[in-house]
């Protein structure tokens, strides 16, 4: 069993300097003060809101996916739901919304699946992970100018050989489905 580990190693800012703020991009220098006495001058944290994403499932057992292209990578990528918690929303809130905007899903049982960050060495947020089952078709998508998503129904089997054969690019969606997969006794 693991023991706990309650020593605080919080790190203190001495100054911060913002290099941009954008809509999508917040990015600030933090000079800050180690517990061990020790100084970095230039510490670079990227500011952004708490995010969200959604593994769904229908009433009859199927993946909802999607399929977009990632310009960062420059591929066409499978993925699950995800988004942005808009000011205002609770993260579940945010979830349900991306999921109907993203592919006209709703319904459904939801829960709190796991929280886990990009890199919290640099990202100030957390995304929030959501396991929907049960979900079925209530509307058509309703998708923003700059987006472009199409929406398949896989089964388990065709999930698990995409993760087998990393062909889910973004951490953020595979590791919950890793865990459905390993708490589900599917893998």
């Amino acid at each position: 069993m693991l023991k706990e580990n309650n020593q605080d190693r919080k790190w203190t800012v001495l100054e911060s300097e913002y290099l941009i703020r954008r809509p999508w991009l917040t990015a600030r220098k933090d000079h800050v003060l180690l517990p061990t006495g020790a100084e970095n001058k230039e510490y670079y944290v990227l500011e952004y809101p708490d995010w969200i994403n959604v593994l769904a499932i229908t009433r009859d057992g199927k993946f909802l996916m999607e399929r977009q292209y990632r310009h960062g990578l420059g591929m066409t990528c499978y993925e699950i739901c995800a988004g942005v918690c808009e000011k205002g929303e609770s993260p579940l809130e945010s979830a349900r919304r991306e999921l109907y905007e993203e592919t006209g899903f709703g319904g459904g049982e939801w829960q709190h699946w796991m929280d886990i960050s990009a890199n919290p060495s640099t990202n100030t947020n957390l995304c929030r992970c959501f396991l929907a089952t049960g979900v079925e078709r209530v509307s058509t998508q309703h998708l923003e100018e700059t987006e472009d998503i199409s929406v398949e129904l896989l089964t388990a089997d065709e999930v698990r050989t995409l993760l087998l054969n990393d062909q889910i690019k973004q951490a953020l969606m595979a590791a919950p489905l890793w865990k459905y997969f390993a708490v589900n006794g599917l893998l």
